[in-house]
């Protein structure tokens, strides 16, 4: 590879900091399989890359700063990306889970609180500086693993202010910590019970004034539906996009988890930034999607917790070059997961996606899936400087190995965070 850098005359005079002596998976789409550089430099200029390259090809300019860090022939990446997580909630549904082992059955738990309506109420019942207080351990599990980028729905709301109130919390949590958020509204994830039989008045009365509301409080980086027979049709769905379209919203959608409805061509239609779970995908789906550029999000999180046995049609997907992306579906039931390493594990064990496929679906795909291609998800010059660098011999480990972590440094827009 040839080294790039922003050229001299461009640059401001703040200080340069040199990583140097590791190997680089760049993730650059210009070079082959993971853009590896085995004696790899990154530069780093107020807050992002200025040179990536070959430590032969470093301009002099950067040579003699005074912020030089050996990283003693470690990997760097770019920093991960969790690109379909609902962080934010009230309470937990241990409970349920505990009653599910124990053999009850969907109806006697939700006889007894459970299921979504749990999660509603217990969300309902808090503050906004409580949501933040339970969810910021969830937050700092996924920092502590490399992730730079999480994105946040809301959804267990259901009503307007709460739906509000979740986003809010979102946009906080990026305040607290060093971490880039992104909001999706996700209102049209159920129906609540005092709108049950009625999805069309729900919509009509919360979905869409409440994606107003959302939108010109500045609360809303995309919007995003759960389109399934326990939840919203595809023309349902479609009213929620149209709304969508009119503000000049991104939609996704969160399709074939439980059947094919549609909903991936559905998203396709809208050019949505992904569409999500995807079990049930066909392959005219998996080819609307491709030709769509909607990137492909799979939650092996919910696939094991549910003890799923149809798995999304990787090969179809491949065939048709469409986009992966992998992604914890952090949620009280049925993702309780927080670790983005092991969800590439699971991508791997029970989807049978290759290392390659792992780490490019966590870093430059979740980028994609979430418009922010242009600003993260790989390392060129120009884009934010996130990476992570790890205590690894070779990038197979992050996906090898379950319950270990690797990392030795976190860096978000420059900076050690980790």
């Amino acid at each position: 590879m040839t080294g790039n850098s922003i050229p001299e005359n461009t640059m401001s005079q703040t200080a340069v900091s040199v990583w140097r002596n590791a190997r680089v998976a760049t993730l650059d789409p210009s070079m082959s399989g993971l853009g590896i550089l085995e004696d790899g430099v990154i530069a780093v200029q107020d807050g992002r890359i200025v040179f990536v390259g070959a430590q032969t090809e470093l301009p002099a300019e950067f040579g003699h700063t005074a912020d030089s860090i050996d990283c003693k022939r470690r990997w760097i990446t770019p920093a991960l990306i969790d690109c379909h997580t609902h962080l934010v909630f009230g309470g937990n549904r241990a409970m349920e889970f505990e009653m599910r082992l124990n053999g009850a059955s969907y109806e006697e738990i939700a006889k007894a609180g459970g299921g979504i309506v749990s999660s509603v109420r217990d969300t309902r019942a808090l503050g906004e500086d409580e949501l933040v207080a339970q969810a910021l351990p969830r937050l700092d599990a996924l920092l502590a693993e490399g992730v730079s980028t999480i994105e946040i729905k809301s959804g267990y709301g259901l009503d307007i202010e709460t739906e509000l109130k979740m986003l809010r919390v979102a946009r906080k949590l990026g305040t607290l910590r060093p971490v880039h958020i992104v909001t999706s509204y996700l209102a049209a994830h159920a129906t609540p019970s005092d709108y049950k039989g009625r999805n069309a008045d729900y919509i009509a009365d919360v979905v869409l004034p409440g994606m107003e509301r959302g939108h010109a409080d500045g609360l809303i980086d995309a919007v995003d539906g759960f389109c399934e027979g326990i939840a919203f049709s595809v023309e349902e769905m479609r009213t929620v996009f149209e709304k969508a379209k009119s503000l000049g919203l991104p939609v996704k959608l969160h399709a074939e988890q439980l059947s094919n409805l549609g909903g991936s061509q559905l998203a396709a239609s809208y050019r949505a930034l992904s569409a999500d779970h995807l079990e049930y995908l066909d392959k005219a789906g998996a080819k609307a999607l491709a030709n769509a550029g909607t990137i492909a999000v799979l939650l092996p999180g919910a696939f094991y917790a549910l003890r799923e046995t149809q798995v999304p049609p990787v090969q179809a997907l491949r065939d048709v070059c469409a986009d992966i992306a992998l992604a914890t579906d952090c949620n009280p039931g049925t993702s309780p997961l927080t670790s983005l390493l092991l969800t590439m594990n699971m991508g791997a064990t029970l989807f049978r996606l290759t290392v390659e496929e792992c780490l490019t679906a966590t870093t430059r795909n979740a980028a994609k899936a979430l418009g922010l291609l242009p600003e993260t998800g790989t390392l060129e010059v120009g884009k934010s400087a996130n990476f992570a660098i790890w205590d690894i011999e070779r990038p197979a480990e992050l996906v090898y190995r379950i319950g270990f972590n690797p990392l030795h440094a976190r860096i978000f827009k420059g900076r050690i965070t980790s």
